[in-house]
């Protein structure tokens, strides 16, 4: 797949270079994704702004399940092939919820409870935009405030995400993930 607007090449801008170098792990090549952000500093610096990549109020795994269930739910096979392959082990997840966030979802027999309210979340957020009055008296059982907002704003930052891997038609990164 050929992207329908072509990355920045280096040498980056100096502000933009410190940023890939803080994001990527050494000696490994910039994402496409951020390299076409990197075409205009100004969204860049937006995209990054707004990524919720520091540490808040939700566990790692709590994230991924989030992110994964979200971009898999949007088909954005880029953004969850690039989860799924650097974070899904080192969260705990197994291949059989990996396939889960694509082709199942909290019924799947793989998840725990606190796993399935998340699931439910993006499911209802993907389709309905919202939160009906019975899921979210659950997930205020298992969530702090602060943690729910988190969950909406990272929800929603993944669908953008998913809007521009999708729409820009990226190719999937080498060593990422394939849908199962």
């Amino acid at each position: 797949m050929v992207a329908r607007i072509a990355p920045a090449e280096a040498p980056f801008p100096a502000d933009i270079q410190a940023a890939l170098d803080k994001i990527m792990p050494p000696g490994q090549a910039p994402l496409v994704l951020f390299t076409t952000l990197a075409r205009d500093p100004r969204l860049f610096s937006k995209f990054f702004g707004g990524s919720l990549l520091d540490r808040g109020h939700l566990t790692l795994r709590q994230r991924e399940i989030v992110i994964d269930r979200t971009t898999a739910l949007c088909g954005s096979e880029y953004e969850w092939g690039v989860h799924a392959a650097i974070f899904g082990a080192r969260v705990g997840l197994d291949a059989a919820q990996l396939a889960s966030t694509v082709n199942g979802g909290p019924p799947d027999a793989c998840w725990s409870d606190e796993d399935r309210l998340l699931l439910r979340l993006c499911d209802a957020l993907h389709h309905d935009c919202t939160v009906d009055d019975g899921l979210w008296h659950l997930l205020r059982q298992h969530f702090s405030e602060e943690a729910l907002l988190e969950l909406l704003m990272l929800a929603g930052f993944y669908r953008t995400v998913s809007y521009l891997t999708n729409a820009l038609r990226l190719p999937l990164e080498a060593g990422a993930a394939r849908f199962p």
